[in-house]
């Protein structure tokens, strides 16, 4: 089948053939046909099969008879993201090249007297996330009575997001008779509750299994240490010996480990960005523009990247982290192995992670082989390296790195240490022991080990020189 077929116009057919498409994929071949027909479209796909075009494609083709008015948008699509919602704006600049289409563009991070003045002249297409289309909304500057045509792109993520409420407020604010184009790659019974009440007799779409893998994708587990440095030094071992690797993401949970993680790769000697939700939107596509390029090879990101953003020459996926919902894991490594291509993803397992591990697998379907020993054939960590938790259940306490012991907290009497002797007052100035404790922790943060106490900074109170006691 070609797009010659699904009932495309000419100036769209043009721009796809200018963009190097013969042939749609699953997704589009059964959706496009459906959404010319103005039918509500249910469409359930793994990540990587196309199912923005599916949606921009025949969006493209209805906006050609028609006119958008001041502050009135024909068509709207919702995203759960500043950079899906940018690469869904690409699609149209792509696809759109034969048409003389507004398209406005409602994100944060981005000046409110920009987006206003672009929707004051009238736009045919707007793409936004929730929170910021609410507050053009209540500040007067956008009217909704207008909308033809509402797409709601990758739901689940909506839900894991919090965005539900503000989904269903939108949903009353646009008309009763609009189209609804609904999307994911997931559908839990959540989203579906959600599918019933906004869609019209819809025509359902499912072209893959819901949380299905890739065939292409090959997935290994990696067994690892629970400490953050075994982890980091796994994760090194792995990209260096990595065969074929020409760019990868790497995944974690936090964005704080997103942070420390990029820090410590670019001390070893990658070429890293790094790409979390706390970043202003100017560095989070900087970040983005330097992986697309190749410029960088290496992106440590949240999920903020696992949801439905298109790079598709991703040949590597690390989970530093086993992620706690079990969909996130579909949607990470399917940022590989897109449009047929292969790929790898590994997922470093570590001691407490079984249950996580557990539900994924089940989710998926099937079991993931371990590359290399197991995690109960690993050998349990033999490093000597002080923890900066505190012992518990012990009767140790730990005090910058040394644990003391307490007698008679679980510990024999012929344990507990001998008290010592006091040693004479050192003649070295306060700032100097100060400057000198600094140092040490930062040699052995830049050796990649835990950090303890006050770590790198110190409060400059704690600097200030202390005046002698005259003895007596």
């Amino acid at each position: 089948m070609s797009f010659a077929e699904l009932g495309l116009s000419e100036k769209v057919q043009q721009a796809v053939a200018a963009a190097g498409y013969t042939e749609p994929t699953p997704i589009q071949a059964q959706a496009i046909p459906h959404v010319l027909a103005r039918r509500d479209v249910l469409g359930i796909a793994q990540t990587g099969t196309g199912k923005t075009a599916a949606f921009t494609l025949p969006m493209l083709t209805l906006l050609e008879s028609g006119r958008a008015r001041a502050r009135m948008p024909r068509t709207l699509i919702l995203e759960p993201t500043r950079e899906l919602a940018a690469q869904v704006e690409e699609n149209f600049d792509r696809y759109g090249v034969n048409h003389k289409l507004s398209v406005a563009l409602l994100i944060g991070g981005v000046s409110f007297g920009d987006q206003d003045a672009k929707i004051t002249r009238g736009v045919d297409v707007l793409i936004a996330t929730p929170g910021r289309l609410l507050d053009h909304f209540e500040r007067g500057k956008l009217l909704l009575t207008g909308v033809e045509l509402l797409v709601i792109d990758e739901a689940d993520r909506m839900l894991d997001m919090g965005f539900i409420p503000d989904i269903e407020r939108i949903v009353k604010l646009v008309p009763f008779t609009r189209q609804t184009l609904f999307f994911s790659a997931t559908m839990p019974p959540e989203i579906q509750r959600l599918a019933d009440a906004f869609l019209h007799n819809p025509v359902k779409i499912e072209v893959a299994r819901a949380a299905t893998t890739a065939s292409t994708i090959t997935q290994r587990l990696v067994a690892t240490g629970s400490q953050d440095y075994e982890k980091r030094e796994t994760l090194r071992d792995l990209i260096r010996g990595a065969t074929d690797l020409k760019n990868a993401i790497v995944f974690c949970n936090r964005k704080r480990d997103v942070a420390v993680l990029h820090r410590s790769l670019q001390k070893h000697g990658f070429n890293a960005a790094a790409l979390h939700g706390d970043m202003d939107q100017r560095a989070r596509m900087a970040a983005l523009d330097s992986f697309r390029t190749g410029e960088i090879p290496l992106l440590v990101a949240s999920d903020v990247a696992a949801r439905g953003l298109d790079i598709p020459a991703v040949s590597h996926v690390f989970n530093y982290d086993v992620p706690h919902h079990a969909e996130d894991y579909v949607h990470r490594i399917g940022r590989t192995g897109r449009a047929g291509r292969t790929g790898f993803a590994f997922t470093l397992v570590g001691p407490g992670d079984e249950k996580s591990l557990a539900a994924i697998e089940k989710l998926i379907g099937q079991s993931i082989p371990w590359e290399g020993p197991t995690l109960a054939e690993r050998p349990a960590s033999s490093d000597t390296r002080p923890s900066s938790r505190r012992g518990r259940g012990t009767g140790e306490r730990s005090r910058g790195g040394r644990k003391v012991a307490r007698a008679g907290a679980g510990m024999p009497a012929e344990d507990t240490p001998a008290p010592q002797k006091e040693k004479a007052p050192s003649r070295e100035r306060p700032a100097e022991k100060a400057a000198q404790r600094v140092s040490g922790r930062r040699e052995r943060h830049d050796a990649d080990e835990p950090v303890v106490g006050l770590g790198d900074h110190v409060p400059a109170f704690l600097l200030r020189p202390v005046p002698a006691k005259k003895a007596k």
